[in-house]
């Protein structure tokens, strides 16, 4: 029993380490979710950044809709791609091992002690980040394969973009 419930308390502490990436403002710099800025009227710099481990796809997919959001809140139709840029975060180093040591003196009796730790990166990959500059309009979408209908990507997208849990 005893090993059972070490085990759970280990598996809980795991899991816990993870960023999980959410489809939320993000609170500070690096932070995962979205951030926006206005460039000037219509045009825009909108970024999402990725926990550990998240899925470009849905880094990318995530951005879009911001987006699109952003399009239709400031009165748009549609918007199109102009730039695009982000990165995958080369992983941590891994693990790491270090050994310290230290004694000390009380009188006529003395002590020494030895440690050793270690470390493991728990964040299930590299942190993915995509930002995009777009130009908005009114009216009937010009052609081309950067240019999104802002309503049609929020009801595609949208329904992906699962709410943060409660408490957060």
């Amino acid at each position: 029993m005893k090993r059972l419930a070490i085990s759970a308390l280990a598996l809980l502490t795991l899991s816990a380490c993870a960023t999980p990436t959410v489809y939320q403002e993000a609170t500070r710099q690096g932070a995962v979710g979205y951030s926006e800025q206005r460039i000037e009227p219509g045009r825009y710099r909108v970024t999402f950044q990725g926990g550990g481990g998240a899925p470009a796809q849905q880094v990318e997919d995530y951005a879009l809709l911001r987006a699109a959001q952003v399009t239709v809140r400031d009165g748009y139709d549609w918007f199109r791609v102009v730039d695009r840029s982000g990165f995958a975060a080369p992983p941590r180093s891994g693990s790491s091992l270090s050994v310290g040591g230290g004694s000390g003196s009380f009188g006529r009796s003395g002590g020494f002690g030895l440690g050793l730790g270690t470390s493991f990166d728990l964040s299930g990959g590299p942190a993915v980040m995509r930002s995009i500059e777009i130009l908005a309009g009114r009216g009937p979408a010009p052609q081309g394969p950067d240019t999104y209908d802002a309503r049609g990507v929020i009801g595609n997208l949208g329904p992906r973009a699962a709410p943060p849990p409660a408490g957060r």
